[in-house]
């Protein structure tokens, strides 16, 4: 009963959650701060008030799940968008997070008066922005910026993690009472098997992907789950920083030219907010509110200190060059999260003893990070002028569908076809299509007016896409043996009215169907369906064979 029960409530959250995804941007409210909710509704201090404690559970599922996030992150990064600005992104990811937690650990040391090693262990903890929180502001509020920001930002948040992890490691080994020749040990093995296996890994699996085709459908993807866990777990073997490991890796795949990357794009997106959800509610579970109080005060401070004054330095010194309106929306973009979060499980469960709590600080932290930082970040977008109507905030990261606006389609010209021996401008296309190539043989032609179409020739158009709406579909129907359009031409079918043949695809040709093609074994014929809602059409009834 138990499983049962607790089966019914993971149902119940995932609903929730995506749900709840749904109606953030229509409230203004962060969508992962709502995922942080819904975990607090459920936990000790919720309705519920489901007791749980477990920081050790917490801790390998959500290093887990950053696995999967760190390496989407990278895998969404555009290399091209991103050049122009990777110089400053790099330096404020790595560089600046030393900045970042080094100013805040000495307003932890001198102003709230926390021990050496404790002021240390915080500000690295903090120093590194939240990538989901980012691109989640970015994304939903659409904020098309103004001198590369967007990229600038995307690259940062995506790629200071695995700094921020590497402070953090050092602080427990300081805390340990390692010397500082161990220190320098550490951080040679985090940044040399870091980069040595994230860049063997992505080079391997781009040559794996590219040369291997799964034979059920879609397990290609899973090679992409296979990389990031390999990215993670050879340089951790080691002593190297898997985080920075999986990231490259997830930019070399991501930037390489490889097959059923849309696909791949949305099996990504799927896991990953799957991932984000089980984090931001595992927080929200693992969080009691009724203790933030002692931990209120001293985060509100280092949240101001964050915000006003470590956060400016790193971009003042490294983002120094750029005008002042630039760098105080760079100051401003900060955002804290999950990792922040997660690290300050790990000092928790390394069992490191501390006068304060770091994990009830550093929660309460990252929640006002969210809530205020998230809430005034597009109007001090506005207010600053760095809104760019022209831009496409979306057009940043790998994962925007640029195929979107445009179709290639490949019409194959057999003997006897109407186009045979007819120049490109007596040929009526489709309204809105262009041919953009003529392949014949193994030459590839330019087309002009008065290029003439032969038999065999391979027609490549570029046409206007189509978006798919209620009550109309295009499917596929795969011809089998057996299947009773096998062998028929296509004028010897009486098809129903809400059903047409629209193209055969036939090995490497696509084939405009005509009254007297011969559907074979093998092909593919791609049909509308008009439906009515709950109703699909059979391929197998509703006509009859011409006798």
């Amino acid at each position: 009963m138990e499983l049962t029960a607790l089966i019914i409530i993971t149902a119940v959250v995932l609903l929730m959650c995506v749900f709840s995804d749904r109606l953030s941007g229509k409230i203004g409210v962060p969508a992962l701060l709502i995922f942080i909710g819904i975990g607090m509704f459920f936990g000790t201090d919720g309705l519920l008030k489901i007791p749980f404690e477990n920081y050790s559970f917490s801790a390998y599922v959500c290093e887990a799940a950053l696995i999967v996030i760190m390496f989407t992150g990278g895998f969404s990064v555009k290399w091209e968008t991103a050049k122009p600005v990777m110089v400053k992104a790099c330096l404020m990811s790595t560089l600046g997070v030393v900045v970042t937690a080094g100013v805040t650990a000495l307003f932890c040391y001198f102003v709230l008066h926390f021990s050496a090693a404790e002021s240390f262990l915080m500000g690295a903890v903090i120093s590194s922005t939240d990538a989901a929180s980012v691109f989640s502001v970015l994304r939903s509020k659409k904020l098309n910026l103004k001198n590369g920001l967007a990229p600038l930002l995307e690259v940062e948040s995506g790629s200071n993690d695995p700094f921020s992890y590497m402070l953090t490691v050092i602080a427990l080994a300081l805390l340990d009472g390692s010397g500082t020749g161990f220190v320098l040990e550490l951080v040679l093995a985090q940044l040399f098997f870091g980069v040595l296996f994230g860049a063997a890994v992505g080079i391997a699996m781009v040559f794996v992907v590219r040369h291997f085709k799964a034979a059920t459908d879609g397990f290609e993807c899973i090679l992409f789950i296979a990389a990031a866990l390999f990215a993670y777990g050879l340089p951790s073997v080691l002593g190297g920083n898997g985080y920075l490991s999986v990231y490259i890796a997830g930019i070399i795949l991501g930037n390489a030219d490889i097959p059923a990357k849309r696909e791949t794009v949305v099996f990504l997106n799927g896991v990953t907010g799957l991932c984000q959800i089980a984090v931001f509610f595992l927080l929200g579970l693992l969080s009691t509110p009724s203790k933030f109080i002692e931990s209120l005060l001293p985060a509100v401070l280092i949240f101001l200190c964050l915000t006003l004054i470590s956060r400016p330095v790193a971009s003042l010194i490294f983002c120094g060059r750029s005008p002042i309106k630039d760098r105080a929306f760079i100051s401003l973009a900060g955002l804290r999260g999950a990792s922040s979060i997660v690290f300050a499980i790990m000092a928790v469960v390394n069992g490191k003893a501390t006068e304060h709590n770091i994990f009830n600080i550093v929660f309460c932290v990252c929640l006002l990070s969210m809530l205020v930082q998230g809430a005034i970040l597009p109007a001090a977008a506005k207010k600053l002028g760095l809104i760019d109507e022209g831009a496409d905030v979306l057009r940043t990261f790998n994962d925007y569908r640029e195929e979107s606006s445009i179709t290639m389609m490949r019409m194959f010209i057999p003997d006897g076809h109407p186009w045979v021996g007819r120049k490109l401008s007596e040929v009526h296309f489709p309204t809105g299509s262009l041919a953009v190539m003529i392949k014949r043989g193994e030459e590839n032609i330019i087309p002009r007016g008065g290029t003439e179409i032969c038999a065999r020739d391979s027609v490549i158009l570029s046409v206007p896409p189509f978006e798919e709406d209620k009550g109309f579909k295009l499917r596929e129907i795969h011809i089998k043996g057996g299947h009773p359009w096998l062998g028929r031409r296509i004028k010897e079918l009486h098809l129903p009215d809400s059903l047409l043949i629209v193209l055969i695809k036939r090995g490497e040709q696509s084939i405009i169907p005509e009254g007297a093609t011969e559907i074979r074994g093998g092909d593919i014929v791609v049909v509308t369906d008009t439906f009515e809602e709950g109703k699909k059409v059979d391929e197998t009834q509703g006509f009859s064979l011409q006798k």
